[in-house]
């Protein structure tokens, strides 16, 4: 038996195609049915073009395609010959601007996907406003954001050599203040604790300590039966070495070295979408894998009892919501305001070069290749999160999302597991 389902509640539209027997979920198809071509858009254009063009890519991790733009770019300027020393200030800036996109984005995912998603399902009802807590947090902390991007979506402030604005220290001072804001929604609303004894749990018997919504939603999952449902190939992979992130890959629990290099491309007929691997095998990406190749103590520990289920991916993504938090005020606190903005001058430009860039989106890493002859882009790349997690597998083995819900008997129980990997078709059909 094949039932057909159009998924909404992500980024775009995804349609799943079911397929039964003996009662169970034996394989599914995700099909993407949008392409707006902005690879090609680039090709012919001024390098620099792309810094404008990519954020375009999608209104809800904007931020992330601009640095990976703009790192793909200085990477090339490098194996050009061309020295870019990036200053400290500059970088922490970019590295803060990439938090609160990340912390917006979690957020959002949390209040008006998730656990609205859930208490539909298990038909709880409690009144609570989930859209409003959504908005309260995410716009406080993208007015931190704005103060150092000018705008947000679709800022440009990243440029080659650094960025465009010059804070001041009352600017400064008032991002501080909205993070101590976000922070305080944090530990009130959300976890019900402080956010520094909520960082010091590390282990699954300290769970029961933590309160709020996301203590309400690791209640009903494990009250439920849902903490077990959704795990996949236990394999995980992190390819951006920025914010608090280290790269690497774990299968399960033992991490390696990785090289971008090594990431190949497979064409899906079926969605038009393409499917990423890392050396012919498929990895999870996301907050729960940047948690296990961190080892992040609580995320390992949630592991260790829940492997990759449902449970442990929805925690891990509310979890970095606090250890990004906690990263931001510290960025804050260490920026030398003397530092310069921008170290590169406009007449430095190669003619001809090749480039990658990769930063940690909301949904895991995001990599952009750039390839530039005599002054125009030749052929331009983009490698996103959902491409490495909605992929539909290849030879005997499932993609990472299908494997999650393939034996379930219940498409409502499966496309709640699919909203877990919190889909884009936005940025999977650029």
């Amino acid at each position: 038996m094949k039932i057909k389902k159009l998924i909404e509640k992500v980024e775009g539209e995804a349609q799943l195609d079911f397929t039964f027997k003996k009662d169970k979920i034996a394989d599914i198809k995700i099909n993407f049915g949008l392409s707006r071509g902005i690879e090609r858009i680039l090709i012919g254009k001024d390098p620099l073009d792309a810094l404008v063009i990519t954020p375009r890519v999608c209104g809800i991790c904007n931020h992330a395609h601009l640095l990976a733009s703009v790192h793909a770019i200085e990477d090339g300027y490098r194996n050009a010959g061309i020295e870019i020393n990036l200053s400290k200030k500059a970088n922490d800036i970019r590295e803060f601007t990439l938090a609160c996109e990340l912390i917006q984005n979690h957020i959002k995912w949390f209040y008006l996907t998730m656990l609205p998603q859930l208490e539909r399902l298990l038909v709880v009802e409690n009144g609570e406003n989930h859209a409003l807590k959504a908005t309260y947090l995410a716009s406080t902390i993208t007015k931190a954001l704005a103060i150092f991007a000018g705008q947000w979506p679709h800022s440009g402030y990243a440029v080659v050599g650094g960025v465009t604005c010059d804070p001041t220290y009352v600017e400064v001072i008032q991002a501080e203040g909205l993070i101590d804001e976000a922070i305080r929604f944090f530990e009130q609303v959300v976890v019900g604790m402080d956010l520094e004894a909520y960082l010091a749990l590390g282990s699954v018997s300290k769970l029961s300590l933590i309160q709020g919504d996301l203590g309400k939603m690791l209640y009903l999952l494990g009250s439920s039966g849902l903490d077990e449902i959704g795990k996949s190939h236990d394999r995980f992979i992190v390819f951006g070495e920025c914010l608090c992130f280290k790269i690497g890959k774990c299968k399960p629990t033992t991490v390696s070295n990785i090289d971008a290099k090594y990431v190949m491309e497979h064409a899906q007929e079926e969605s038009g979408a393409k499917e990423l691997c890392y050396r012919g095998k498929l990895f999870e990406v996301g907050p729960l894998a940047r948690g296990m190749i961190a080892k992040e103590p609580m995320i390992k520990s949630l592991h260790k009892r829940y492997k990759d289920s449902l449970l442990t991916r929805i925690f891990a993504r509310v979890h970095e919501v606090g250890i990004l938090l906690h990263y931001a005020k510290g960025l804050l606190q260490g920026l030398d305001l003397s530092e310069s903005s921008c170290s590169l001058s406009l007449d430095q430009v190669p003619q001809s070069f090749r480039g990658i860039g990769v930063v940690e989106a909301a949904r895991g890493s995001l990599i952009h290749r750039i390839k530039v002859e005599k002054g125009r882009i030749d052929n331009y790349e983009i490698m996103v999160p959902t491409q490495w997690n909605l992929g539909h597998g290849h030879g005997t083995e499932r993609g990472i999302a299908i494997q999650a819900m393939v034996g379930l008997e219940s498409i409502e129980e499966a496309s709640f597991v699919f909203r877990s990997f919190d889909v884009c078709s936005v940025c999977t059909m650029q």
